[in-house]
């Protein structure tokens, strides 16, 4: 866990976060590479139209840059909270500069083929796709916790100025030197972030625990969202709009050549006026999650956007259209700003890295395979009519609100401190296992059925945090006793469960514990299920380690 530097604790609105000298180097930095991004995406997109006029491999484009998000996230995510999340981010550029120096070079030999420029941005998509978790979370370890919501709108809104300026220039550098001028453009601006990420000295307390293994904190990452009711809707309702809503910036080649008969430069300008409109959608998120709620935002923008991209598809007049595209622009940035938010203020520190993916890969997963089933449709009704079918049904997606509603979150949910280990006196490692948790409460009679309930969300976040096989017992003999079960698969693992709460789970253990009546303190056991096979030499060995009564071992 980083601490910000103090001197950012001053929060001025949508401009506070630039006050961190650290965040704005970054910023300045993401910038330019966000522009050069763009300007690659110009080139590769507009090269495939010229190699190949079928529209599904125009739209193929889109799909392997977005593809590897999705193949890839979770362990990205992973190791984005196992790993220094400054030195993740340095390797995944790495890989992205790696991959559009090869696209320069094979482009300036005339090796370019259709295969090879989708491979070649499928790598490039790779690198982009590992850097993302790390890049995303550590916006927390740049800037105070209440001005998260700033800094992700603030880099946003670097994308889109780049989006804004990006594909017009884009478009003048293709047209005057060809892609391979925009391919090595983009490898060039690489460095900058590079060299500011390098400049960053992340301050991180080293946890006391040994760090998980690759596939454990994958799992991990999986157990959390799948017990997690509100990244789950954040994560559906993405799919669902990336799915039916990226046929604008898919078929954005096609509109500038098939229905406004322009060249590269047209389809610049289309782009930068989506990107203006996304510019102007990210600065004011704010204002917008200050008048509605996350359910009603995503509503609203979603009816706008269907209404932008059928004007999209029955304008022929350039000016017409780029009007539409910014009204586009801002409402689809609107509507992936309010999902960002929800999954980052969901999450806690421990799996933040491992939720983003999850977002990354639900959304862009949505439309890499929407960009493909779009493609396939223009190649059989046109460019028109698969732009009023997503209009359509951007009209019609709102309904899943009565069965997916977004979550409200009002604050961001920190995490609680750290719990002393429970003693214990029996010789175990970090491996012993698997380990069995019984939790005694005795309630009044009276009170059953609120006990019941209010369990059901303690399962919740106890299987999440890691645990399983979870179940509530009562005492036939003695209805006032009820016994709390469940496992965890180590040792370690059962450390890291105890200590993965954040503070309104803290709060809601403490509620459970309210109700337990009598003189006696609740009882809680801590057995080991297979007490001597599990026992493997001579490993990590906590100090005080678990089968205690009392008051003071009453933190499960």
């Amino acid at each position: 866990m980083t601490h910000p530097p103090s001197s950012t604790s001053k929060v001025d609105g949508i401009i506070g976060p630039l006050r961190n000298v650290t965040f704005r180097r970054i910023w300045l930095a993401s910038l330019f590479s966000n522009l050069g991004i763009l300007v690659q995406g110009v080139g590769a997109a507009w090269a495939m139209t010229e190699m190949a006029p079928s529209a599904d491999k125009v739209a193929l484009v889109q799909t392997a840059l977005m593809l590897p998000v999705m193949l890839i996230a979770m362990p990205a995510g992973a190791i984005a909270d196992m790993y220094d999340r400054r030195i993740v981010t340095l390797v995944s550029l790495g890989i992205a500069f790696v991959g559009a120096a090869v696209l320069t070079a094979l482009d300036w030999l005339n090796l370019i083929t259709p295969n090879i420029l989708l491979a070649s941005c499928f790598a490039v998509g790779t690198g982009m796709a590992l850097m993302g978790p790390a890049w995303q979370s550590s916006v927390s370890e740049q800037v105070p916790v209440e001005a998260v919501p700033a800094a992700l709108a603030l880099n946003s809104v670097s994308y889109n100025i780049a989006r804004s300026l990006g594909p017009a220039i884009g478009g003048i550098v293709v047209a005057a030197s060809g892609a391979v001028a925009a391919f090595a453009l983009n490898a060039l601006l690489y460095l900058p972030l590079m060299l500011a990420l390098y400049l960053w000295r992340r301050i991180s307390d080293p946890s006391r625990l040994p760090r998980e293994r690759l596939s454990r904190a994958i799992v991990s990452g999986v157990r959390y969202i799948n017990n997690s009711p509100p990244i789950r809707i954040v994560l559906t309702r993405s799919a669902v709009t990336g799915l039916i809503g990226g046929a604008i910036t898919a078929l954005m080649p096609l509109v500038a050549r098939d229905l406004l008969h322009g060249a590269a430069q047209t389809y610049g300008i289309m782009l930068s006026a989506f990107g203006l409109g996304a510019v102007i959608g990210a600065l004011n998120i704010t204002e917008l999650r200050k008048r509605l709620t996350g359910e009603a935002a995503v509503r609203a923008c979603c009816l706008s956007m269907g209404g932008a991209v059928a004007a999209v598809s029955l304008s022929r007049a350039p000016v017409l259209t780029a009007v539409a595209l910014v009204l586009a622009g801002a409402v689809w940035m609107m509507a992936w700003m309010v999902f960002s938010i929800g999954v980052q203020l969901s999450a806690p520190r421990w799996v933040a890295g491992r939720a983003l993916a999850a977002y990354q890969a639900a959304s862009s997963g949505g439309i890499a395979v929407g960009s493909w089933a779009w493609g396939h449709l223009t190649d059989v009704a046109g460019v028109e009519t698969a732009l009023l079918v997503s209009a359509a049904l951007l009209f019609v997606s709102p309904v899943l609100g009565r069965w997916l509603q977004m979550p409200s979150i009002i604050v961001h949910d920190k995490d609680a401190d750290m719990l002393a280990d429970p003693q214990v006196r029996l010789p175990i490692t970090g491996r012993s296992g698997p380990l069995v948790v019984e939790i005694e409460y005795r309630v009044a009679q009276e009170s059953a059925r609120a006990f019941h309930n209010l369990m059901q969300e303690v399962q919740l976040y106890r299987q999440r945090n890691g645990a399983y096989g979870w179940s509530i017992a009562r005492d036939l003999a003695d209805p006032e006793l009820w016994t709390e079960r469940y496992h965890c698969p180590t040792w370690l693992d059962y450390l890291r469960q105890r200590n993965r709460w954040t503070q309104s789970e803290r709060a809601l253990d403490g509620r459970a514990a309210a109700f337990h009546i009598g003189p006696e303190p609740m009882r809680i056991r801590r057995m080991l299920e297979r007490p001597f096979g599990s026992v493997r030499g001579k490993e990590w060995m906590p100090d005080r380690a678990a089968n205690d009564v009392g008051p003071t071992d009453s933190k499960i």
